[in-house]
């Protein structure tokens, strides 16, 4: 275990002995002079995506979120936007929801972030949490309750993406996930800009993920009441959600 993680796990134990969450918790890390915020979770926490409400109207906000998890009986214990989307917020590339696919996968290049390839999908089976590359997906056709597809991939297999530059002046508040080897799993925003090499890094040599997935940057926010974290913004696409039942 690096130094780096030692911290994230001294971190994590704490949140679990304050009771931060039934579900999951999110705790601060610094890692070379930048400050990120760290949800965890576990497969065995309630750990899904949403897009509609129950008349099938995009959610687009946290407040909407909220209302939707209430209805069902449940509280948000943190939430962030979970994979970008188009104009309409309708959401580019794989996602499935309830296992139900509204968007296929896309494995060719293209412009932007996404189409930075390789990027990956983030595939929720209920008792495990996935992270993939894209045409690796494609291949193992894993079956997802809920799954949803971004880029650029992060890590991949232990390495960085070949494409992020050390020296890149290229900074945004930016987020993503990552599942450790114990199947622990991450949500991760950084509290300031950061490049793309800085922050798989800190997937990589913090939380040690062997495979993490860049979700969003410049719109990038985090919802989670019990760490005192409520973005906000305008309204955007998918988002990923860990909830708790309701008391």
């Amino acid at each position: 275990m690096t130094m780096f993680a030692a911290i994230w796990t001294a971190i994590s134990l704490a949140l679990l002995t304050a009771g931060a969450a039934s579900a999951g918790g999110c705790g601060t890390v610094d890692f070379e002079g930048t400050s990120f915020s760290v949800c965890e979770a576990t497969p065995g926490d309630d750990i899904r995506l949403y897009l509609r409400d129950e008349a099938g109207d995009i959610l687009g906000t946290f407040d909407r979120l909220g209302a939707e998890a209430a209805r069902e009986g449940r509280e948000i214990v943190f939430a962030m936007n979970g994979g970008m989307y188009h104009a309409d917020r309708r959401p580019v590339g794989l996602y499935v929801e309830d296992g139900v696919e509204e968007a296929g996968l896309v494995t060719r290049a293209g412009p932007g972030n996404f189409g930075l390839l390789p990027n990956g999908v983030l595939c929720i089976q209920g008792d495990a949490v996935l992270v993939m590359e894209s045409r690796a997906f494609e291949a193992a056709a894993p079956e997802c309750a809920f799954a949803s597809q971004s880029g650029p991939m992060l890590v991949i297999d232990g390495a960085l993406h070949p494409r992020f530059l050390p020296d890149s002046t290229s900074q945004f508040i930016r987020n993503g996930v990552g599942v450790r080897g114990d199947g622990a799993f991450f949500a991760v925003i950084s509290d300031t800009p950061v490049t793309f090499h800085h922050f798989a890094r800190f997937f990589r040599d913090v939380l040690e993920t062997p495979n993490a997935l860049f979700m969003d940057g410049k719109v990038s926010r985090l919802f989670a009441p019990d760490f005192g974290r409520r973005d906000i913004g305008f309204p955007f696409g998918p988002m990923l959600a860990v909830t708790r039942a309701a008391d």
